[in-house]
């Protein structure tokens, strides 16, 4: 039999209903690989905004749009759900905001307005964070804690994995070469699809859309969503009164108070990294649908490896070991990225030939680049995933939608303040990289914060549990 976090008995869940909820990962995150970071994000602020700096900032004010809507209404959701108990309605709900939305990106075509394909991701981005706060708050209920961190980055892994066989799908029939116009199987996309047009990227939008739409249906079928029985009315009530509750419960708590403000300031720093870097690159490079894909392909499967080389080290030495080893590899890449430009990396102290070999990646500078890429790879996954096991082992599973309710506010609170500050130190200073530095700032400071918290977080400063390696499954 199951235990919980304080030893109550629960029902089992037999290795299906544990893969359901692992193949949520698989269909929401092509979203944020294909749409918001390696192919749409780039062609929006690349081709169809009217400069890469004015796109960058109409990218990064779209995300902290995004980012106050999340982090004002994730705890009253995640509060809902713990009084209902039942996650499955929600997220079905959510799933046809985010479908619809992400379709209708196909109508971004270069020469018009932007508000429409920066509305549809703001409603398709709040959906699949909702969503994501949803089935995060199933899993205390789903694995024992001592599972937590191997499950939660196999499902990473899962995620990164669908992200990864989606966008090469994208590369290999939908994105040509500009010059010759066909893809690089050497044949024509696919639909006729006219790369001039944009339609190369703008695809990307129904396909995302049918994918999330078949892939979430395994959890909806299999997953026990276990309820209480309460009506949606008296959940959005009793919800809305435990949320007062939840916060005078941190004043005690002060280890997850305090775990929960580290993650607020270093996932600024993270989710400015992901949505961003992508759109850096096609700003400073000129890389089209091809090169971005083919980029986002590597730095997928090195993030693959990074998960389950992450579940692994996460059952023998503890989520926080793994959270802190990823936010130092990832400042030092992000530090490494700002510092290249064509001509030199680390500032300018290494100088790099300015010769173009041809073909991809042909400058000695997109090379360096894609080095460090390679790095935010391997923990960008990790620093997530186990952030999210570090919060399941800390809470007991009648509690978990509000506290990761508030996980996600934490995620999303300030999530504006990196964005923004990308955006208007790129917009005073009329420099992409001087503006992707800020992200510095945030991975630095929240490090800092972690350090001294306790883990698992709900017990007293200076205290660690072991965490014995277990076997995934029953």
């Amino acid at each position: 039999m199951t235990t919980g976090h304080d030893g109550d008995e629960r029902r089992p869940t037999g290795r299906r209903g544990i893969l359901g909820w692992m193949l949520f990962d698989w269909a929401a995150q092509p979203f944020f690989t294909v749409i918001t970071t390696f192919v749409f994000g780039p062609y929006l602020v690349s081709r169809m905004a009217a400069d890469p700096v004015t796109g960058q900032a109409a990218w990064s004010y779209t995300l902290t749009v995004s980012g106050i809507v999340i982090a004002l209404l994730s705890p009253v959701l995640g509060s809902i759900a713990d009084a209902s108990g039942r996650r499955k309605p929600w997220i079905g709900a959510l799933a046809v905001i985010q479908i619809v939305s992400v379709w209708m990106l196909w109508y971004a075509a270069p020469g018009t307005s932007l508000l429409l394909p920066l509305t549809l991701m703001v409603l398709a981005t709040v959906a699949a964070e909702f969503s994501i706060v949803f089935n995060d708050s199933m899993m205390p209920s789903l694995v024992p804690p001592k599972e937590a961190g191997r499950v939660s980055n196999l499902a990473w892994g899962l995620g990164y994995l669908g992200g990864m066989v989606l966008l090469i799908a994208v590369v290999l029939f939908f994105a040509a070469n500009p010059e010759t116009g066909l893809t690089p199987l050497g044949i024509a996309p696919l639909f006729g699809l006219n790369a001039a047009m944009g339609e190369d990227a703008r695809i990307t939008g129904p396909i995302s859309a049918v994918w999330y739409l078949v892939f979430i249906l395994p959890m909806f079928l299999f997953t026990p969503d276990r309820g209480r029985g309460l009506s949606i009315g008296r959940a959005v009530r009793a919800g809305f009164a435990s949320i007062g509750d939840t916060i005078g419960e941190l004043k005690v708590r002060r280890g997850i108070l305090r775990f929960l403000v580290a993650r607020m300031v270093y996932q600024d720093g993270v989710n400015g990294l992901l949505a961003l870097g992508g759109t850096f690159a096609a700003g400073m490079f000129a890389w089209q649908t091809m090169e971005l894909g083919i980029y986002g392909i590597i730095l997928n499967i090195v993030a693959i490896g990074g998960c389950f080389w992450a579940s692994r080290l996460d059952s023998r030495l503890g989520s926080k070991t793994v959270v802190i080893a990823s936010l130092v590899c990832l400042t030092l890449a992000t530090l490494g990225i700002v510092s290249t430009a064509p001509g030199h990396t680390l500032f300018g102290l290494i100088p790099l030939s300015d010769e173009d070999s041809g073909g991809l990646f042909g400058t000695a500078a997109e090379k360096a680049y894609i080095v460090y890429g390679l790095f935010i790879g391997i923990a960008f996954g990790p620093a997530q995933a186990s952030a999210r096991s570090y919060l399941a082992r800390s809470v007991a599973p009648e509690e978990a939608g509000r506290y990761f309710g508030l996980y996600a506010l934490t995620g999303r609170a300030t999530s504006f303040a990196a964005p923004l500050s990308v955006g208007i130190v790129t917009s005073l200073t009329g420099s992409a990289a001087l503006g992707m530095g800020a992200l510095v700032v945030f991975l630095v400071v929240g490090l800092i914060l972690l350090l001294p918290t306790p883990y698992p977080a709900d017990q007293p400063a200076g205290r660690s549990a072991k965490v014995p390696p277990v076997a995934f499954g029953r």
